[in-house]
């Protein structure tokens, strides 16, 4: 009798190893899906959880000295002197909610469709550190303002303002660093529409 069970034994075991194979088979697509699903939610959540503003911000200070004289008939009958500093401050700043970054989870793809424009403000202070003028020829309210206008005028054309913006860009592109880094870890290819980041050095 124990010889006539053994083929139905083996027949038995060999049903319960196909549908065991068949269960995982059937498990595979399903943890799959649900990783993109997950790897999706990681991605979009870090963007969403990225500081909305990157600023980059430079300090300058000059110091100006202007001379004005008055003359009669010719001659110089007196000189008043006044020294200004101009204290500059440059800030170059991205508005992140003005980026769309789209992550496609079936094509396993971060696609940067558009980036912020950068916005440029420099704002001069200017100080009068010392007036230097004679009894017959005061320096007035007018020449004060000229002159501080003047510092003002100069401190706007000395800033830079394409290093600026180059230098705001490379701090713009470390923030979104650590965007790539996790998509590049998910194995998400980064797709570049605007033409301005060089996704071959990602």
């Amino acid at each position: 009798i124990m010889k006539n069970t053994k083929p139905y034994l083996f027949l038995i075991l060999g049903i319960l190893c196909m549908l065991e194979v068949f269960f995982i088979l059937q498990k595979i697509p399903k943890f799959s899906d649900k990783k993109d699903q997950t790897d999706y939610f990681i991605l979009t959540n870090q963007i969403t959880k990225m500081n909305k503003m990157v600023v980059l911000e430079q300090d300058f200070s000059s110091l100006q000295k202007t001379k004005m004289s008055t003359e009669i008939l010719g001659n110089k009958v007196s000189e008043n002197e006044i020294v200004t500093l101009t204290k500059t401050n440059a800030q170059v700043s991205y508005d992140l909610n003005k980026m769309k970054l789209e992550v496609d989870s079936i094509n396993k793809k971060l696609v940067i469709k558009a980036l912020p424009q950068a916005d440029i403000r420099v704002t001069p202070n200017v100080e009068i550190k010392s007036l230097n003028d004679s009894f017959f020829n005061r320096i007035d309210e007018a020449q004060i303002k000229k002159v501080t206008q003047t510092s003002k005028e100069n401190a706007l054309k000395n800033v830079n303002q394409e290093k600026l913006k180059t230098e705001g860009k490379v701090q713009l592109l470390e923030n979104l660093n650590q965007i790539f880094v996790l998509a590049k870890a998910l194995n998400y290819k980064i797709e570049d529409q605007t033409g301005t980041i060089d996704t071959t050095k990602l």
